[in-house]
This record gives structure tokens, C-alpha cells and sequence, in this order.
């Protein structure tokens, strides 16, 4: 296989214009995407962080006041402020005293909760330089305990905590800070930050933010596929015409319908296709008129042939006659005359190269055949032209040839094999060019014109199949017919 038809083979994009077309947009879409939401998420991950910063100074500040409030008044009056507080509905922050400082469960897999604690604890040592001890942190308030005695918010009384933490429907985060007033007498301050919910912007790409996105890309996947597919069925339905014209098929004409670009294309073909037919129908009158001349000397050739006495060599030459009768009908040596005047049958292998070879026994050749039993779908005479230009080929230039029939992967192959020189390796691509001959070539057949090749490649592959030439290991050159079994 050749190395561009193995890359397109294994290429991984698709081989259709229209899944080309719809990767290309769906991942130009996902990657702008992708790259306005890192864009995005950095500016919010560094607005969140300002924002959080400057919540918790104001809650610090709060906080602050509210300790040098308790500082202010006797030890004894303490619980009593409290006591008023709870009993008004509370102030901004759940105040409690207790003998020793409470532990916690902090929030410490969130970037924005170690802001904010960082941010409360610095603030608070500015505000309250000659407090001792100040602890901070950050907890959800199912897990916050609010006294020594192991007491928990949802054991509290609602109306002590209602108007200042929110434990449902949804919990926010309680910021929690402990301050010794004086050796054995602990300040316990918890309360909101401004923005409860400030946590949530940690996450800026989270399932909830991902939807629209989503929903956006389906819907420009289903455009771009709508879109792709009303370009590519105008070029599906012109490869189809030009299918058809190839195959001498009567398409239907293409319409003018669609985009101008559409248009003028299906204009430009139908021109071209008038055109081709214009000159197939002089083609065909001109092989009309070489044959309506040449029929009168063939019809004389055949009453000679019938005062032969040799029944056999009578036989061969009413074939010989019938086989240029038909011939005369193609074109000149440059075209594919069968194509127009003769219809695939089954052919018996066996009985047609048998024929070519008694031809050329006769005249003195030496070929080797032997036969197969094998049948092949195809156009007698001109795949009999094409294995006698083979066959003449091998024997102009290898004096002796062997043919061989062998049915493989799916094809049935017909092989020429000459005993000559072979040729360069470099050459054997344009062997197949019109009046292409090569030294040794003109030097043995001086009147050739290097068209048989061409010919009869042109007739395999309107069969459907391939002729391939190669050097034998063992010397000379093997031309390898290959038709659809």
C-alpha cells in the first residue's frame, strides 16, 4: 500500500468534509471555552480572595470592639450582658464565657476559610495589642462546639441563635474567635462573615456554572452539524453526477439551488457534461462511419475465406474477421473503443486466452499456458485486446512468455510473464504513458508506438480492476492483471 493511501488510512481525523468540518468546530468551541474559562476562574479566584480579605477585617474590627467592650466591664457583669443579649435575640456575634478555650474542627481544605482565619487573627492582633492569647477559626455549625462543656449550636436555644448564625436550610460557615480577658476567663465570639456564603466562590467552576456552558456547546455542535451537512450534501449529490458520468450512467442533472459558490459549480458541470456528451455522440458517429466503410471490404475477406478447404483454418479466419469487425467499431489505438459497443458477459478464461495463444503459436512464438477453468463478468473483446497488448508486449520484447490464471483474496488474476532484460525500476511507472518506449524496446520492435500499455490499462480499470507491472525475481517483466472475482 502506498505510504499517502496508509496515512489517509489511518489518519485520525475523519475521512468525511462533514465530520471534519464538525471536529473542527466542536473542539475550536471547546478550546475557547476552556480558555475563557481559565481566564475567568483566575479573575474570580483573585476577586474572591480581595473580597474575603476585606470581610474579614470588618468582622475583626467588629470583634475587636466587642472585646475591649467586655474588657471594659467588671468580671461580674459579664454574665449578665450576656444574659441580656440572648434574652434581646443576640447581637451580630454569639457571646459566651468559658474557663478554658474550646476546641474546634476548622475548615481547612478551602483556600478562601485559611484567608479569612489569617486575615481575622492578623487584625485583631493589631486592634488588641495587649491581649494574650486570641485563638481563630473557621467551622461548619453542625460540627461547632460553644462551651467546655462539650454544647454544641444545635442545642441551643433558637432564640439565641436565629438572627445571628444560619444553620438551615442551608449552613454558612461560623468564623469563631477565643480571647483570653484574664487567666481562667475566655471570651467566646461566633459569627457570620458579611458574604455567609463566601466559600462558594472558591469553586468557580463548579457543576452548577458548567451547565449553561454545556448546553451552549450542544447547541452550537447541532448548528454546526445543520450547517456543515447543507454544504456538504451539494458536493455529495456533484460526486454522485461525476460517479455517474464516469460510469456512462444517465444522472440526473444537478440543481441550481443553494449557495452562489453551489450554483455556479452545478452550472459549470452541466456545461461540461453537454460538452462530453457533444463529443462522444462525433465520436460515435465517426466509429459509425469507419465502420459502414470498412464493412464492404470485411464482407469480401469472409466469401474469400469461404472457398478455403481447411475447415479449421476457415474457422480461424471467420473469427479472426468477426474480431475486426467488432474492433473497427472502437476508436483509433488511443481509445477505449469496447466501452461503447459491447456488453459484460461470462467469459470463459480458458477459451479466450486460449485462442490468443494459437494466434501466436502460429506465428512461430513460444507461450506457455495452462488452463484454470476459471470465469470472469467482462467484456470479451476488449479484454482479449487487452492480454493480446500484454502478450504482444511480452513476446517483442522476451521472446518467449508464459500466462497464468489463479483466483486470490477476492480477484481473479491473469499474469504475463516475458523472459527479457526486465526494466529499471524507475521506469516501470511510466511505461504507461503514451509513446513512452525504452531503448531496448525500440531497438526490438522499431514500429511500435507505446500505446499498448496505456490501452490496455485503460481497458482493465473500466473492468473495475488493476494492471500492475513488476520485475520477476528470476528475470524479465510480470504483468498482473487483477479483476473482481
Amino acid at each position: 500500500m502506498p505510504e499517502r493511501a496508509l496515512r489517509q488510512r489511518w489518519s485520525p481525523l475523519p475521512q468525511s468534509l462533514l465530520g471534519r468540518l464538525s471536529l473542527v468546530m466542536v473542539v475550536g468551541v471547546m478550546l475557547a471555552q476552556l480558555a475563557g474559562h481559565a481566564i475567568w476562574a483566575r479573575q474570580l479566584r483573585a476577586e474572591s480572595d480581595v473580597e474575603t480579605r476585606t470581610a474579614a477585617s470588618h468582622l475583626a474590627h467588629s470583634a475587636s470592639r466587642a472585646v475591649r467592650y467586655f474588657l471594659s466591664l467588671p468580671p461580674n457583669y459579664r454574665p449578665l450582658v450576656i444574659q441580656q443579649f440572648r434574652e434581646m435575640g443576640g447581637t451580630r456575634f454569639f457571646v459566651n464565657l468559658n474557663n478554658a478555650p474550646v476546641a474546634l474542627r476548622g475548615i481547612d481544605d478551602n483556600p478562601l476559610a485559611a484567608i479569612a482565619v489569617d486575615q481575622v487573627g492578623r487584625v485583631m492582633a493589631q486592634d488588641l495589642p495587649h491581649v494574650g492569647h486570641v485563638r481563630v477559626g473557621l467551622a461548619w455549625p453542625d460540627t461547632l462546639t460553644v462551651a467546655n462543656d462539650g454544647a454544641r449550636v444545635a442545642s441551643l436555644p433558637d432564640n439565641w441563635v436565629q438572627h445571628i448564625l444560619l444553620t438551615a436550610p442551608k449552613p454558612a460557615p461560623i468564623m469563631v474567635v477565643q480571647v483570653e480577658l484574664e487567666p481562667g476567663n475566655w471570651l467566646y465570639l461566633a459569627g457570620l462573615m458579611p458574604n455567609p456564603y463566601f466559600l462558594d466562590a472558591s469553586n468557580p467552576i463548579s457543576l452548577e456554572r458548567l451547565q449553561p456552558q454545556v448546553l451552549s456547546l450542544l447547541a452550537v455542535l447541532l448548528l454546526t452539524i445543520l450547517v456543515v451537512r447543507s454544504i456538504t450534501r451539494p458536493l455529495e449529490a456533484l460526486s454522485h453526477a461525476a460517479e455517474a458520468i464516469g460510469n456512462g450512467d444517465n444522472a440526473a442533472p444537478l440543481p441550481q439551488t443553494g449557495s452562489r459558490e453551489f450554483v455556479n459549480t452545478a452550472r459549470a458541470f452541466a456545461a461540461m457534461r453537454e460538452r462530453i456528451e457533444c463529443y462522444l455522440k462525433d465520436r460515435e458517429r465517426l466509429f459509425v462511419s469507419i465502420s459502414h466503410d470498412l464493412r464492404t471490404p470485411i464482407m469480401r475477406l469472409k466469401l474469400r475465406a469461404e472457398l478455403l478447404d481447411d475447415d479449421a483454418l476457415r474457422d480461424e479466419f471467420h473469427d479472426d474477421l468477426d474480431d475486426l469487425d467488432m474492433m473497427v467499431k472502437g476508436a483509433l489505438q488511443c481509445v477505449k473503443d469496447s466501452d461503447i459497443y459491447e456488453n459484460p458477459t461470462e467469459v470463459r478464461l480458458d477459451v479466450l486466452i486460449g485462442r490468443i495463444v494459437r494466434g501466436a503459436r502460429l506465428a512461430s512464438h513460444e507461450v506457455a499456458f495452462a488452463e484454470s477453468g476459471l470465469a470472469v463478468t467482462a467484456k470479451p473483446l476488449a479484454l482479449k485486446r487487452a492480454i493480446g497488448n500484454l502478450l504482444d508486449n511480452a513476446l517483442f520484447y522476451g521472446q518467449r512468455a508464459e500466462i497464468a490464471v489463479a483466483a486470490h483474496a477476492g480477484k481473479l488474476e491473469i499474469r504475463i510473464r516475458d523472459h527479457g532484460p526486465g526494466v529499471p525500476e524507475e521506469a516501470l511507472r511510466s511505461l504507461f504513458d503514451p509513446y513512452v518506449r525504452l531503448d531496448h524496446g525500440r531497438h526490438q520492435n522499431a514500429g511500435g508506438m507505446g500505446l499498448g500499455l496505456g490501452i490496455a490499462r485503460d481497458i482493465v480499470q473500466g473492468h473495475g480492476g488493476e494492471l500492475r507491472l513488476a520485475n520477476h525475481p528470476q528475470g524479465g517483466v510480470v504483468a498482473t492483471i487483477a479483476l473482481p472475482a
